[in-house]
């Protein structure tokens, strides 16, 4: 192990400024992201920038839970609550009135991509959660500003 990773175990090394944004906090650690074209973008599949947007909800809430300081197991428990499907359909529905046409569009695209079956909820559900999915990987990669307005008016529960 590294002396500054040593240093972060023993809690010896200043954590982020808390000015620092959980997407700044990302990128520090993952070094150079590709950039994307706009035109890339528009050509990836909605199940594409779905992929995508669950790994970032899931960072999201991951970091929202971080403090105050819990057990692993607490932690486990707060984030699974927020990543289910039925969650994420309600999630979605809270937003839908927030979003811009475009945005909207995102929607029902990645709505029409989740066709497959599922085992353990409803498809509409699963229809939603990967909407909410697919527009956060779209804003994500297009306009993290939106996203983050959008995030916050999520309502997570401490």
């Amino acid at each position: 192990m590294t002396s500054q990773g040593q240093e972060l175990l023993e809690g010896k090394n200043e954590p982020p400024p808390p000015s620092s944004s959980w997407h700044q906090a990302l990128l520090a650690t993952t070094g150079t992201l590709p950039v994307l074209s706009q035109s890339q973008i528009q050509q990836m599949s909605p199940l594409a920038l779905a992929y995508i947007g669950d790994a970032i909800y899931e960072l999201y809430v991951r970091m929202f839970y971080l403090l105050p300081v819990q057990q692993t197991k607490t932690y486990h428990c707060l984030v699974v609550a927020q990543v289910r499907a039925e969650t994420q359909a309600l999630h979605l529905r809270s937003l839908t009135p927030h979003l811009s046409p475009a945005e909207l569009e995102i929607v029902r695209r990645g709505r029409n991509a989740a066709s497959g079956r599922t085992k353990r909820v409803e498809p509409q559900i699963y229809q939603q959660a990967t909407s909410l999915e697919t527009l956060i990987g779209y804003l994500y990669l297009t306009d993290f500003p939106r996203l983050t307005e959008l995030l916050q008016k999520l309502h997570l529960e401490k």
